[in-house]
């Protein structure tokens, strides 16, 4: 068995998963998420997520082994933010050709591009993706990777996660594995104190973390890393020193956390930054597994303090939306750690959820819907889009928040839509994030085009409206008919 399928075995048979554990020893090995067949990998591809994973770690050059398409088709697909270097924003290739692939020049071209990387940029590391061309034409990475580390005196990581081996979640598990085998426990920092963490899973998309990273640090707790959310490679490389981890989506990094609890002992938990009361859960069992460590107990009493202030000031804030968006219905089509923790977020000031799709989310995950919910009939593990429309255009919900790839659903019903996925422009995490998605909910809901959208075209009103407006001789007259029908009232028509 290659190295590959025994890593893909390997990360399939996941003891951390509930539900695998369930099984029994054959069905087991199956694992908790079926890899797709080539060609079929819808919504991702493996190398794809394992991309997703490790790019937003800022100061590391990407390096993709492929021809020119694999990293174009790739790059930038995650709204994750840097607070300092820029050089994730470089893209790298060594853009294989048909005559490089026929004579075999592959390995000599990606030492060579290695050795370019490092004279113009000197990057900590480089993190070098196999794809499907180099893998089908059985290129060795890992041996080129190995000789590039001792020739130029860097950190050279291979990263195995070719498209065609499964889908984008099996991606970020074998990101994952090459941080495992590579990357974590190869430099010992000499800071390493009782209050430091890791935060496993979160993106930093939009720059959330920024919200949440600033209540942290008024706890005294470091954040040793996050991974990758805004991460540097040294601190990545010393995580293992961390005293306690906080999984934000473990359907992405569950087995990075589970082994780095066997290997060194640091607990984790899963959690979310999602909403008021997740949030200041989030933060209890942060400081609760930290005393566990060793930490001194009064971090317990400070996280509470800290929890009553802030949570004062976000319901101070929120208290203008409760009467505007009490009784609203709203309907959730994302997945994963969203799929229950927005849910809960938004029933906390009075918001329906009337859906919530669960394709992605784990059994914990779905767990914690029913019992937010009390009722599963509001899951769904997938709408088709003309059962999106249906339920959109007879008005079941008020406003859906999604991604970007069912936007044009909701726009097609003439119904508010939110992005908040990771094309979203806004941070939601923490408290000022809850404020801020209360905020665009608002926003988009009350939008004054919706009623005007809504509002039948000219050629389709009741035959009154038409001969009125027909009977019109002045244009005078046409302007005062057309703005007693259709309610012009924003622009003075007959000033014209």
């Amino acid at each position: 068995m290659s190295s590959l399928s025994a890593k893909i075995q390997d990360v399939f048979n996941e003891p951390a998963c509930d539900r695998n554990r369930g099984k029994d020893a054959k069905a087991r090995k199956e694992g908790c998420s079926k890899p797709l067949t080539p060609g079929a990998a819808a919504g991702g591809c493996a190398f794809d997520g394992a991309k997703i994973v490790l790019q937003p770690i800022t100061d590391v050059a990407h390096l993709i082994h492929a021809p020119l398409a694999c990293e174009g088709n790739s790059w930038d697909n995650r709204g994750a933010a840097s607070s300092g270097p820029t050089l994730w924003r470089t893209s790298f290739t060594t853009d294989l050709t048909e005559l490089d692939v026929v004579m075999g020049q592959g390995e000599r071209k990606l030492f060579k591009a290695i050795r370019e990387i490092k004279e113009a940029y000197g990057p900590p590391a480089i993190f070098v993706y196999s794809t499907c061309v180099t893998a089908l034409i059985g290129e060795d990475i890992e041996a080129v990777c190995k000789r590039a580390a001792e020739k130029f005196g860097l950190a050279v990581v291979p990263v195995d996660a070719p498209g065609f081996v499964g889908s984008k979640n099996l991606g970020n598990k074998l990101a994952g594995e090459a941080l495992l085998d590579h990357v974590i426990g190869t430099v010992e920092p000499d800071d390493a104190g009782p209050y430091d963490i890791n935060i496993l899973g979160e993106f930093n998309l939009a720059g959330e973390f920024w919200l949440v990273k600033p209540l942290l640090d008024r706890l005294g707790i470091r954040v040793r890393a996050c991974i990758p959310g805004d991460a540097r490679y040294l601190d990545v490389a010393c995580a293992h020193r961390a005293r306690a981890a906080m999984m934000v989506c473990s359907s992405a990094l569950i087995n990075l956390a589970r082994k780095m609890e066997e290997r060194w002992e640091i607990p984790f938990f899963e959690g979310s930054f999602y909403g008021i009361t997740e949030t200041s859960e989030a933060l209890r069992r942060i400081s609760a597994l930290l005393v566990k460590k060793g930490a001194d107990p009064e971090i317990l009493d400070r996280t509470e303090t800290l929890i009553a202030q802030e949570e004062g000031i976000a319901w101070k804030k929120l208290a203008a939306y409760r009467p505007r968006l009490q009784g609203k219905r709203v309907l959730l089509n994302t997945g994963g750690v969203k799929s229950w923790s927005l849910v809960h977020a938004l029933m906390e000031i009075g918001i329906e959820i009337v859906g919530t799709s669960v394709k992605k989310s784990t059994a914990k995950d779905k767990e914690r819907i029913k019992q937010i919910l009390k009722d599963d009939n509001h899951m769904f593990e997938q709408m088709a889009a003309r059962e999106l429309y249906a339920m959109l255009s007879e008005h079941k919900a008020d406003i859906m928040l999604s991604g970007g790839r069912t936007q044009f659903i909701a726009l097609k019903a003439k119904t508010p839509w939110l992005d908040i996925n990771q094309e979203r422009q806004h941070p939601y995490a923490g408290y000022d994030g809850m404020v801020e998605l209360v905020r665009q909910i608002d926003l988009a809901i009350h939008n004054p085009i919706w009623r005007q959208v809504r509002e039948p075209a000219p050629w389709d009103r009741p035959p009154a409206v038409k001969d009125e407006l027909s009977s019109t001789k002045s244009a005078t007259a046409t302007v005062q008919a057309f703005k007693k029908f259709a309610g012009a009232t924003a622009v003075d028509f007959g000033a014209c």
